[in-house]
Protein backbone atom coordinates (compact mmCIF):
# COMPACT_ATOMS: atom_id res chain seq x y z
CA UNK A 1 0.00 0.00 0.00
CA UNK A 2 2.47 2.50 0.97
CA UNK A 3 4.48 1.66 -2.93
CA UNK A 4 0.77 2.93 -4.46
CA UNK A 5 0.53 5.85 -2.44
CA UNK A 6 3.96 6.78 -3.09
CA UNK A 7 3.23 6.54 -6.86
CA UNK A 8 -0.48 8.39 -6.51
CA UNK A 9 1.39 11.23 -4.28
CA UNK A 10 3.95 11.43 -7.48
CA UNK A 11 1.25 11.81 -9.99
CA UNK A 12 -0.27 14.44 -7.93
CA UNK A 13 2.72 16.33 -7.79
CA UNK A 14 3.71 16.17 -11.03
CA UNK A 15 0.07 16.38 -13.02
CA UNK A 16 2.21 18.21 -16.08
CA UNK A 17 4.44 15.71 -16.74
CA UNK A 18 1.71 12.76 -16.55
CA UNK A 19 -0.62 14.74 -18.79
CA UNK A 20 2.74 15.77 -21.16
CA UNK A 21 2.65 11.18 -21.06
CA UNK A 22 -0.80 10.42 -21.38
CA UNK A 23 -0.81 13.12 -24.85
CA UNK A 24 2.35 11.18 -25.94
CA UNK A 25 0.30 7.91 -25.29
CA UNK A 26 -2.63 9.34 -26.81
CA UNK A 27 -0.53 10.02 -30.01
CA UNK A 28 0.97 6.54 -30.13
CA UNK A 29 -2.26 4.69 -29.68
CA UNK A 30 -4.05 6.89 -32.76
CA UNK A 31 -1.15 5.59 -34.84
CA UNK A 32 -1.48 1.91 -33.79
CA UNK A 33 -5.17 2.28 -34.64
CA UNK A 34 -4.64 4.00 -38.28
CA UNK A 35 -1.95 1.37 -38.95
CA UNK A 36 -5.01 -1.26 -37.84
CA UNK A 37 -7.41 0.01 -39.11
CA UNK A 38 -9.21 -1.54 -42.44
CA UNK A 39 -9.68 0.97 -44.77
CA UNK A 40 -11.94 0.23 -47.42
CA UNK A 41 -13.72 2.91 -49.96
CA UNK A 42 -16.69 2.48 -51.10
CA UNK A 43 -15.95 3.75 -54.76
CA UNK A 44 -19.18 5.31 -54.83
CA UNK A 45 -19.22 8.58 -56.46
CA UNK A 46 -21.93 9.45 -53.58
CA UNK A 47 -20.57 8.51 -50.84
CA UNK A 48 -16.25 8.52 -51.30
CA UNK A 49 -15.92 11.65 -50.31
CA UNK A 50 -18.19 11.58 -47.34
CA UNK A 51 -15.96 8.25 -46.24
CA UNK A 52 -12.89 9.68 -46.83
CA UNK A 53 -13.10 12.66 -45.35
CA UNK A 54 -15.28 10.56 -42.19
CA UNK A 55 -12.24 8.67 -41.44
CA UNK A 56 -9.57 11.83 -42.04
CA UNK A 57 -11.75 14.01 -39.45
CA UNK A 58 -13.97 12.42 -37.02
CA UNK A 59 -11.62 10.04 -35.07
CA UNK A 60 -9.03 13.49 -34.62
CA UNK A 61 -12.30 14.74 -33.13
CA UNK A 62 -12.70 11.39 -30.38
CA UNK A 63 -9.44 11.82 -29.52
CA UNK A 64 -9.89 15.60 -29.23
CA UNK A 65 -12.40 14.80 -26.82
CA UNK A 66 -10.32 12.12 -25.26
CA UNK A 67 -7.58 14.18 -24.39
CA UNK A 68 -10.04 16.96 -22.52
CA UNK A 69 -11.74 14.06 -20.46
CA UNK A 70 -8.30 12.50 -19.54
CA UNK A 71 -6.98 16.02 -18.33
CA UNK A 72 -7.79 16.60 -15.02
CA UNK A 73 -7.28 20.46 -15.23
CA UNK A 74 -10.03 20.95 -17.97
CA UNK A 75 -12.23 20.75 -15.08
CA UNK A 76 -10.42 22.92 -12.93
CA UNK A 77 -10.47 25.10 -15.43
CA UNK A 78 -14.52 25.09 -15.97
CA UNK A 79 -14.87 25.11 -12.16
CA UNK A 80 -12.74 28.41 -12.16
CA UNK A 81 -14.55 30.05 -14.78
CA UNK A 82 -17.97 28.89 -13.71
CA UNK A 83 -17.17 30.14 -10.22
CA UNK A 84 -19.45 33.36 -8.40
CA UNK A 85 -16.77 36.23 -7.79
CA UNK A 86 -17.11 35.61 -3.86
CA UNK A 87 -14.06 37.24 -1.66
CA UNK A 88 -11.21 36.28 -4.25
CA UNK A 89 -11.26 37.52 -7.54
CA UNK A 90 -11.47 34.99 -10.79
CA UNK A 91 -7.86 36.28 -12.87
CA UNK A 92 -8.70 35.86 -16.34
CA UNK A 93 -4.78 35.94 -18.02
CA UNK A 94 -4.90 32.38 -15.00
CA UNK A 95 -7.53 31.35 -16.70
CA UNK A 96 -6.65 31.17 -20.46
CA UNK A 97 -3.52 30.25 -19.58
CA UNK A 98 -5.02 26.93 -18.56
CA UNK A 99 -7.30 26.69 -21.65
CA UNK A 100 -4.03 27.37 -23.68
CA UNK A 101 -2.20 24.60 -22.28
CA UNK A 102 -5.37 21.97 -22.28
CA UNK A 103 -6.25 22.63 -26.00
CA UNK A 104 -2.28 22.19 -26.50
CA UNK A 105 -2.50 18.77 -24.74
CA UNK A 106 -5.50 18.15 -26.12
CA UNK A 107 -4.23 18.65 -30.10
CA UNK A 108 -1.25 16.16 -30.35
CA UNK A 109 -2.92 13.04 -31.08
CA UNK A 110 -5.58 14.11 -33.52
CA UNK A 111 -2.59 16.15 -34.86
CA UNK A 112 -0.89 13.48 -35.41
CA UNK A 113 -4.01 11.19 -36.90
CA UNK A 114 -4.58 13.61 -39.68
CA UNK A 115 -0.76 13.74 -40.54
CA UNK A 116 -0.64 10.28 -40.74
CA UNK A 117 -3.59 9.73 -42.62
CA UNK A 118 -2.23 12.72 -45.00
CA UNK A 119 1.32 10.87 -45.32
CA UNK A 120 -0.34 7.42 -46.05
CA UNK A 121 -2.88 9.16 -48.67
CA UNK A 122 -5.88 6.43 -48.78
CA UNK A 123 -8.16 8.69 -47.45
CA UNK A 124 -7.60 12.05 -49.75
CA UNK A 125 -7.43 9.84 -53.09
CA UNK A 126 -10.84 8.02 -51.41
CA UNK A 127 -12.36 11.31 -51.05
CA UNK A 128 -11.60 13.64 -54.00
CA UNK A 129 -10.84 10.62 -57.23
CA UNK A 130 -14.20 12.01 -58.36
CA UNK A 131 -12.98 15.54 -58.34
CA UNK A 132 -9.85 14.72 -60.64
CA UNK A 133 -10.24 16.84 -63.99
CA UNK A 134 -10.60 13.86 -66.28
CA UNK A 135 -8.71 15.51 -69.24
CA UNK A 136 -5.23 15.32 -67.83
CA UNK A 137 -5.50 11.54 -68.07
CA UNK A 138 -5.97 9.78 -71.84
CA UNK A 139 -7.63 6.57 -70.06
CA UNK A 140 -10.61 8.75 -69.64
CA UNK A 141 -11.01 10.46 -73.47
CA UNK A 142 -13.58 8.02 -74.95
CA UNK A 143 -15.80 7.92 -72.21
CA UNK A 144 -19.08 9.44 -71.38
CA UNK A 145 -19.31 11.90 -68.78
CA UNK A 146 -21.43 9.75 -66.37
CA UNK A 147 -18.72 6.42 -67.39
CA UNK A 148 -16.05 8.61 -66.44
CA UNK A 149 -17.22 9.30 -62.48
CA UNK A 150 -17.87 5.97 -62.43
CA UNK A 151 -14.15 5.31 -63.13
CA UNK A 152 -13.19 8.11 -61.13
CA UNK A 153 -15.07 6.47 -58.04
CA UNK A 154 -13.55 3.86 -58.35
CA UNK A 155 -9.66 4.61 -58.53
CA UNK A 156 -9.22 3.74 -55.12
CA UNK A 157 -10.35 0.02 -55.35
CA UNK A 158 -7.82 -1.54 -57.62
CA UNK A 159 -8.89 -4.73 -57.49
CA UNK A 160 -12.44 -3.57 -59.69
CA UNK A 161 -12.87 -5.12 -62.93
CA UNK A 162 -13.47 -1.72 -64.63
CA UNK A 163 -10.46 -0.61 -63.32
CA UNK A 164 -8.07 -3.49 -63.76
CA UNK A 165 -7.69 -2.51 -67.73
CA UNK A 166 -7.48 0.87 -67.25
CA UNK A 167 -4.24 2.63 -68.06
CA UNK A 168 -4.70 6.19 -65.88
CA UNK A 169 -5.60 4.66 -62.37
CA UNK A 170 -2.19 4.46 -61.69
CA UNK A 171 -1.51 7.98 -62.68
CA UNK A 172 -4.74 9.62 -60.92
CA UNK A 173 -3.78 7.59 -57.74
CA UNK A 174 0.04 8.85 -57.56
CA UNK A 175 -1.47 12.47 -58.75
CA UNK A 176 -3.85 12.61 -55.52
CA UNK A 177 -0.90 10.67 -53.12
CA UNK A 178 1.85 13.23 -53.68
CA UNK A 179 -0.84 16.19 -53.31
CA UNK A 180 -1.54 14.35 -50.30
CA UNK A 181 2.14 13.92 -49.40
CA UNK A 182 2.72 17.52 -49.85
CA UNK A 183 -0.07 18.62 -47.79
CA UNK A 184 0.84 16.20 -44.53
CA UNK A 185 4.37 17.34 -44.93
CA UNK A 186 3.08 20.92 -45.47
CA UNK A 187 1.17 21.18 -42.33
CA UNK A 188 4.32 19.30 -40.47
CA UNK A 189 6.62 21.89 -41.38
CA UNK A 190 4.03 24.80 -39.80
CA UNK A 191 3.31 23.05 -36.88
CA UNK A 192 7.41 22.65 -36.58
CA UNK A 193 8.19 26.16 -37.35
CA UNK A 194 5.32 27.61 -34.75
CA UNK A 195 6.67 25.44 -32.10
CA UNK A 196 10.18 26.89 -32.74
CA UNK A 197 8.94 30.65 -33.03
CA UNK A 198 6.86 29.75 -29.74
CA UNK A 199 9.93 28.53 -28.01
CA UNK A 200 12.30 31.31 -29.19
CA UNK A 201 9.97 34.56 -28.84
CA UNK A 202 8.93 33.80 -25.75
CA UNK A 203 11.61 35.15 -23.89
CA UNK A 204 10.30 38.56 -25.75
CA UNK A 205 7.35 38.52 -23.87
CA UNK A 206 6.56 39.78 -20.41
CA UNK A 207 8.14 36.95 -18.43
CA UNK A 208 6.17 38.21 -15.25
CA UNK A 209 2.80 37.78 -16.53
CA UNK A 210 3.75 34.21 -17.39
CA UNK A 211 5.42 32.84 -14.23
CA UNK A 212 2.26 34.24 -12.77
CA UNK A 213 -0.15 32.65 -15.00
CA UNK A 214 1.52 29.57 -14.58
CA UNK A 215 1.55 29.65 -10.50
CA UNK A 216 -1.30 30.64 -10.19
CA UNK A 217 -2.66 27.83 -12.67
CA UNK A 218 -1.20 25.16 -10.36
CA UNK A 219 -2.53 26.63 -7.18
CA UNK A 220 -5.84 25.94 -8.58
CA UNK A 221 -4.94 22.83 -9.24
CA UNK A 222 -3.07 21.65 -6.24
CA UNK A 223 -6.07 23.45 -4.17
CA UNK A 224 -8.74 21.53 -5.80
CA UNK A 225 -6.12 18.07 -4.82
CA UNK A 226 -6.12 19.43 -1.37
CA UNK A 227 -9.62 20.59 -0.43
CA UNK A 228 -10.78 17.04 -1.91
CA UNK A 229 -8.37 15.36 0.38
CA UNK A 230 -9.73 17.67 3.03
CA UNK A 231 -13.10 16.79 2.55
CA UNK A 232 -13.13 13.05 2.21
CA UNK A 233 -10.65 13.16 5.56
CA UNK A 234 -13.31 15.16 7.22
CA UNK A 235 -16.17 13.02 5.73
CA UNK A 236 -14.32 9.89 7.21
CA UNK A 237 -14.43 11.30 10.78
CA UNK A 238 -17.80 12.24 10.82
CA UNK A 239 -18.99 9.09 9.37
CA UNK A 240 -17.27 7.33 12.32
CA UNK A 241 -18.87 9.91 14.87
CA UNK A 242 -21.89 8.92 13.35
CA UNK A 243 -21.56 5.28 13.64
CA UNK A 244 -20.15 5.38 16.84
CA UNK A 245 -23.51 7.68 17.77
CA UNK A 246 -25.38 5.02 16.92
CA UNK A 247 -23.69 2.53 18.51
CA UNK A 248 -24.22 4.33 21.30
CA UNK A 249 -27.62 4.76 21.52
CA UNK A 250 -27.76 0.75 21.12
CA UNK A 251 -25.88 0.26 23.88
CA UNK A 252 -28.39 -1.80 26.36
CA UNK A 253 -29.19 -3.87 23.09
CA UNK A 254 -25.70 -4.56 22.55
CA UNK A 255 -25.10 -5.96 25.95
CA UNK A 256 -27.47 -8.28 25.65
CA UNK A 257 -25.83 -9.64 23.07
CA UNK A 258 -22.05 -9.50 24.84
CA UNK A 259 -20.26 -7.24 22.63
CA UNK A 260 -17.93 -4.45 23.85
CA UNK A 261 -18.17 -1.08 23.40
CA UNK A 262 -15.60 1.55 23.66
CA UNK A 263 -15.13 3.74 27.20
CA UNK A 264 -16.89 7.11 26.44
CA UNK A 265 -14.84 9.90 25.43
CA UNK A 266 -11.84 7.81 24.25
CA UNK A 267 -10.80 9.28 21.25
CA UNK A 268 -13.49 11.85 20.91
CA UNK A 269 -11.09 14.52 21.78
CA UNK A 270 -8.89 14.19 19.14
CA UNK A 271 -11.37 13.46 16.27
CA UNK A 272 -13.90 16.89 17.64
CA UNK A 273 -10.71 18.76 16.71
CA UNK A 274 -10.34 17.51 13.59
CA UNK A 275 -14.19 18.03 13.12
CA UNK A 276 -13.41 21.83 13.49
CA UNK A 277 -17.14 21.94 15.59
CA UNK A 278 -18.92 20.44 11.94
CA UNK A 279 -20.97 18.58 13.62
CA UNK A 280 -24.80 17.93 11.85
CA UNK A 281 -25.38 17.95 7.94
CA UNK A 282 -26.44 21.51 7.58
CA UNK A 283 -23.38 22.48 8.87
CA UNK A 284 -21.72 20.74 6.51
CA UNK A 285 -23.61 21.90 3.47
CA UNK A 286 -23.29 25.47 4.52
CA UNK A 287 -19.75 25.05 4.78
CA UNK A 288 -19.35 23.70 1.09
CA UNK A 289 -21.74 26.34 -0.18
CA UNK A 290 -19.39 28.84 1.54
CA UNK A 291 -16.33 27.12 -0.34
CA UNK A 292 -17.89 27.29 -3.59
CA UNK A 293 -19.76 31.39 -3.43
CA UNK A 294 -16.97 32.59 -1.53
CA UNK A 295 -13.49 31.53 -1.73
CA UNK A 296 -10.76 32.70 0.70
CA UNK A 297 -9.06 35.57 0.04
CA UNK A 298 -5.27 34.47 -0.94
CA UNK A 299 -3.38 36.36 1.67
CA UNK A 300 -1.50 34.15 4.05
CA UNK A 301 -1.19 36.81 6.70
CA UNK A 302 -4.78 36.64 7.83
CA UNK A 303 -4.12 33.02 8.76
CA UNK A 304 -0.35 33.89 10.54
CA UNK A 305 -1.95 36.75 12.50
CA UNK A 306 -5.33 34.22 14.07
Amino acid sequence: MDRFRMIFQYFQSNSESVMNGICGLLALVSVQMYTCFDFSCPCLPRYNMAYGLGIMFVPPVALFLCGLILNRQSLVMLEEWRRPQGRRKKDLAVIRYMCSSIMQRAMVAPVVWIIVTLLDGKCLICAFSGSVDPEKFVGFANASPVQVQQLLAKVPCKDDELMRNNTSRKAVSRYLRCWSQALGWSILLILIIAAFLARWLRPCFNQATLLQARHWSNYIDIEQKIFEETCCEHSRLFAHKCILHFFESMRQEIKLHSFSLPREGEGAEGEEDLLRGITDQDQVNKLLKMWYCERPALDVSQVTQR
